[in-house]
């Protein structure tokens, strides 16, 4: 038997010493190997988990949601510390400690909701409703954006594992830990949440000194909810006034009369457009003229405050004011009943209307100091804009009966082109005559308080700025007869006044003083709005 195994197996077979020595060698090698394997799959585990998350995280840690009249959107980013970042563009940005950890939320804020920010002046309790409900909006995002990340960092971990190893196992494994990565950094956040952070911003953007930026924009929304509650009793007001214009003896519009409301210098008031609506059913309005600063930075979010231009149900003409930007005059030229002019003319209600934007874009005058005062350089850009919008009119095939310009400054140049020149910018009323030059026609100037009260920067006095809208009377040959200047508001002023002036003789205009027009290579002595004042009339205040 012996012979036979010895014959079978043959002569250089396993039981030679050389055999032996290469079949039990190879054992304390090959643990070490299969050590290193182990490692390394576990590191590449680790490292398409970790990658997975962060692509993950990035790619699907964002939603949308409503907060309050906003529309925001949350996102989560990996970061070295925690925080949240608060996004108002264009304005800057709030930097809050809200919590630790790595992960990192950012809160933009976008276009407000024009029907829901309406609807918080139209109901005064809405406003603490809303503060309240808000956090609620906040947490409930914050909510669904942890879950969303949560489920796109696995998801995603899963599909780059499954491509990378092609093995059901690690697979399984990479999804665990991007599970176990995503869970716990979103806990470490949730565990050292400090809701005293929102009491602590620090503030980054175009303006400057935070601390008293901050205090002053509580005290401002402490201010706003107070004159919210005023204004919609005033605004329901407005209503009356049919009542107090149809008992006026001293004018009655004759068949045939052609209504204009102007407005200007809304400035983001929602309170303007309910105001508006009302006087526009009222008084019988036929067109709206706005003469500029529909916004206050011309910004994307901004444009939505243009959606109520259409709900007017009126044309609308319209000029850019140098708080609007051309996106501003984009958004109001989207609007179905909405006309655009820059340095163009058209017919409305059988008005010929001419006008032109304000060469300058000067929303913000700590970086545009060329806006902030009428500087030679300002008065080379408003005067000439003024001329080159005389140019036009003389060259219209039909005669002009009404110019637009947002700065009263551009008016000179519009002497004797057309009986009447409208425009805002400074937010004081005030009605006057261009200089005449022999064989001209007279040209009266007409400047529009703010129909917006001046947006927020109104309530930073004692008293906010009145909202102040005019309505214009045009005979059947064009030319005013009448006009009615209206005011509303001041806190602690339950009152809607209305003022009627009656002009005598239209085809000479009312008797108002003349108006000294500013010339180019104005010193920086002039107004500081970039308009002159009468000389009955003190100098207007200062507008941004």
């Amino acid at each position: 038997m012996d012979g036979q195994e010895n014959e079978q197996r043959g002569p250089g077979d396993d039981d030679t010493p050389a055999r032996r020595e290469r079949r039990w060698s190879p054992r304390w090698p090959t643990g070490r190997s299969r050590g290193m394997r182990r490692a390394g799959v576990v590191l590449a585990v680790l490292l398409v988990a970790l990658t997975g998350t962060v692509i993950g995280v990035f790619a699907g840690g964002r939603v949308s949601t409503d907060i309050g009249p906003f529309r925001a959107d949350l996102t989560l980013a990996p970061a070295v510390r925690g925080g949240t970042t608060v996004d108002i563009p264009p304005l800057g940005a709030l930097q809050l400690d809200s919590h630790q950890g790595p992960t990192h939320l950012t809160v933009g804020l976008g276009a407000l909701d024009q029907r829901k920010t309406e609807a918080l002046i139209d109901d005064p309790a809405s406003i603490s409703r809303a503060s309240q409900s808000a956090v609620t909006d906040v947490r409930n995002g914050v909510l669904r954006l942890g879950l969303r990340t949560l489920g796109a960092a696995v998801l995603v971990t899963l599909i780059l594992a499954a491509l990378v190893f092609r093995d059901a196992r690690r697979t399984a494994w990479a999804g665990g830990v991007a599970l176990v990565v995503t869970v716990g950094s979103l806990g470490l956040a949730a565990g050292t949440l400090r809701p005293q952070a929102i009491e602590e911003p620090r503030y980054e953007g175009l303006l400057v000194n935070a601390p008293a930026i901050v205090g002053d924009a509580r005290r401002i929304a402490n201010d706003y909810s107070r004159y919210a509650e005023q204004l919609q009793r005033l605004v329901g007001n407005v209503s009356q006034l049919y009542t107090t214009v149809s008992a006026l003896p001293v004018y009655e519009p004759a068949p045939g009369t052609t209504r204009v409301l102007h407005v200007s210098d809304m400035h983001l008031n929602p309170t303007g457009w309910q105001l508006i609506r009302t006087v526009v059913e009222q008084f019988g309005i036929d067109v709206v003229i706005d003469t500029g600063d529909l916004t206050d930075w011309g910004s994307e979010p901004e444009a939505s405050y243009v959606g109520s231009i259409g709900l007017l149900k009126k044309p609308y003409v319209y000029i850019r004011g140098n708080h609007d930007s051309p996106r501003t005059a984009a958004a109001v030229a989207r609007q179905p009943n909405a006309v655009v002019l820059n340095n163009s003319t058209t017919t409305v209600a059988g008005l010929t209307i001419a006008g032109i934007g304000d060469p300058r874009f000067t929303p913000d005058k700590e970086t545009s100091p060329a806006g902030s005062g009428l500087t030679a350089q300002v008065a080379d850009q408003v005067i000439g804009a003024g001329e080159t919008l005389a140019a036009t009119i003389r060259s219209s095939p039909r005669p002009v009966n009404i110019a637009l310009v947002h700065d009263p400054a551009s008016a000179g140049p519009l002497s004797g082109t057309c009986p009447l020149v409208l425009a805002g910018h400074t937010h004081a009323r005030q009605m006057s005559k261009l200089p005449q030059a022999d064989g001209q026609q007279p040209t009266q100037l007409m400047v529009e308080g703010s129909t917006g009260g001046a947006g927020l920067r109104g309530l930073e006095g004692e008293k906010p700025t009145p909202l102040s809208m005019s309505v214009l009377y045009f005979d059947q040959e064009k030319l005013l007869q009448a006009y009615d200047d209206i005011t509303v508001g001041g806190t602690g002023q339950a009152q809607v006044n209305l003022e009627r002036h009656v002009i005598r003789d239209p085809a000479k205009g009312a008797d108002v003083p003349v108006t000294p027009t500013p010339t180019r290579g104005a010193s920086e002595s002039a107004s500081p709005s970039g308009s002159a004042p009468t000389p009955t009339s003190p100098a207007p205040t200062p507008t941004s």
